[in-house]
């Protein structure tokens, strides 16, 4: 027995010597639940990946569930050192990032997997324009998510008059195209929305429904990728500014479209997984549109797009070569939803 003791006591002696080893101890803050797949599948790999690459040099501290602060405020949480690093949604904070807002626009995305690499490829171009107090690392987002409510949602029309609970301020302005009302809450508010009445309609992807427990509340869904919310990595400028230049090139080798796309790959996996739960489920009803239904949902949207290329146009931006570059790339990484359908 007192040999195991002290063998007990040598080995947490030896962990606790291996983490003061590290030099650099990096912050990350995120707004999921700590079991969330990005965190499980995406985040934690990552920080290990970091930390063998610099060979111990870099230890990152995850910070799950809004434990430094709300969703919101994460983009200025790192811009400000309270994090080092931060999971935002920058459609959380609707007109603030209005070239990333290209990527929020409806029926683009066919896949999470190659459209995150897309996405990280094309925002590089276009981040110190708008997210030049941080640096930004890279585009994450979950397999496209749709529409879940109370009621049978197949076409359009189905919306008006509805309070429905949007992903990002450009499917807000959707809702409101459609005769809705838009209830913008951040994810870990859904349940909340629908279980008080707030809201009749979700956006989400499917199996995020489970992990926010929304699944008991809405029992009809749209079947097809309708949007895909964007979510993004950035780091603290001075923060990453402060490592050695070795350190500083580990980090910004893991801020690549290839990491994007490793990041995203368990959580869609996992979100697409709930759909074959949903379908399973004797209680849920999925509507999957024709092809005259989806020209429908598409036609509605068309504003959507005419409005943000004319945003871009009073900031002296061209939309339009903005946007190809966007579809561009998301052919480039076979991802692009209007070719698939």
């Amino acid at each position: 027995m007192y040999t195991r003791t002290l063998a007990a006591i040598a080995v947490v002696f030896g962990l606790s010597q291996a983490a003061s080893a590290a030099e650099v101890d990096l912050s990350l803050a995120h707004w999921v639940p700590p079991t969330h797949p990005l965190q499980k599948l995406g985040m934690e790999p990552w920080a290990k990946s970091i930390e063998e690459a610099s060979n111990g040099r870099i230890h990152i501290t995850i910070y799950p569930a809004q434990q430094l602060g709300a969703a919101k405020d994460h983009y200025d949480m790192a811009r400000d050192g309270i994090a080092d690093i931060g999971f935002i949604n920058p459609g959380y904070q609707p007109g603030r990032f209005p070239i990333m807002a290209a990527a929020e626009l409806p029926f683009l995305f066919a896949n999470a997997k190659g459209g995150v690499a897309a996405l990280t490829e094309w925002y590089k171009n276009y981040a110190d324009k708008e997210m030049s107090d941080v640096y930004f690392c890279m585009a994450i987002s979950h397999d496209p998510g749709t529409l879940h409510g109370k009621s049978k949602i197949l076409v359009p029309a189905d919306i008006k008059g509805k309070n429905v609970r949007p992903a990002n301020g450009t499917e807000a302005r959707f809702v409101n195209l459609l005769g809705g009302a838009s209830v913008q809450v951040p994810a870990p508010a859904m349940r909340d929305a629908l279980a008080k009445g707030t809201a009749d309609v979700t956006e989400s992807p499917w199996g995020s429904l489970y992990v926010f427990g929304a699944d008991n509340l809405v029992h009809h869904h749209l079947d097809m990728p309708f949007y895909a919310s964007i979510n993004a990595f950035v780091i603290n400028k001075a923060k990453l500014a402060s490592l050695s230049p070795e350190d500083r090139k580990v980090v910004e080798d893991h801020c690549t479209p290839e990491w994007a796309e490793k990041m995203s790959s368990g959580w869609a996996d996992f979100e697409a997984a709930g759909r074959d739960k949903i379908a399973a489920d004797p209680e849920h009803h999925m509507y999957k549109p024709n092809a005259e239904q989806v020209k429908m949902w598409q036609d509605a949207a068309a504003p959507l797009t005419t409005e943000w290329k004319a945003k871009m146009k009073e900031m002296g931006a061209d939309g339009d070569a903005i946007y190809t570059s966007l579809v561009d790339e998301l052919k480039k990484y076979d991802s692009y939803y209007p070719d698939k359908n």
